[in-house]
């Protein structure tokens, strides 16, 4: 909840993973085709992580990994992580893996999200950024939300920059001191 406002957080949390219930639980409706409101002790269903963690912290349901950190995307991952489509597969890949690694047994996922990290950065976002602009369009889809707001920002950067360079003001006087003294 430390993002409460943010809209981001908010769709990130709205992603599903499986969960494992330890203890039943009855007037609950997960799926509506169901005829019982119960789920029992041992069932296997897929939860918003939001009451994913909040059952987690409570010490009623185990969370497994997503099918977007499946072994075939980290052997993809591990092959070319610039060519893997990570948007598809979980528009917020890296958050959500941020949120779920201390809640999961699987230790190895804070190496996969630092990795794709890395490998597609340098790879995938300078191809794109150094790319123009009709090229960097068909790179765009294939980014996650978060490499979109980092290309974003660079690409403000440096528009703002080549505005500068080319001779936008160099300097810029503040408005206070263009004010004189009021004599008595």
């Amino acid at each position: 909840m430390a993002k409460y406002y943010d809209i981001d957080d908010i769709l990130t949390e709205e992603e599903f993973a499986p969960v494992l219930f330890h203890k039943p639980a009855n007037g609950v409706t997960i799926d509506p085709s169901a005829e019982t409101n119960s789920v029992e002790q041992g069932a296997k269903v897929e939860l918003p992580f939001w009451l994913a963690h909040e059952l987690h912290l409570r010490q009623a349901v185990s969370i497994y990994l997503p099918a977007c950190f499946d072994q075939k995307t980290r052997l993809e991952i591990q092959a070319d992580a610039a060519c893997v489509d990570l948007r598809s597969r979980c528009p917020y890949f890296y958050e959500l893996g941020c949120k779920l690694q201390p809640l999961v047994t699987d230790r190895t996922i804070g190496i996969l999200l630092s990795t794709a990290f890395k490998i597609r950065y340098k790879e995938r976002l300078t191809k794109v950024f150094t790319a123009t602009h009709l090229t960097a369009s068909k790179f765009l889809p294939f980014l996650t939300i978060e490499e979109a707001n980092l290309y974003e920002a660079a690409n403000l950067s440096m528009t703002a920059f080549k505005k500068w360079r080319t001779g936008g003001p160099r300097f810029q006087r503040a408005s206070i001191l263009g004010r004189k003294r009021k004599e008595s």
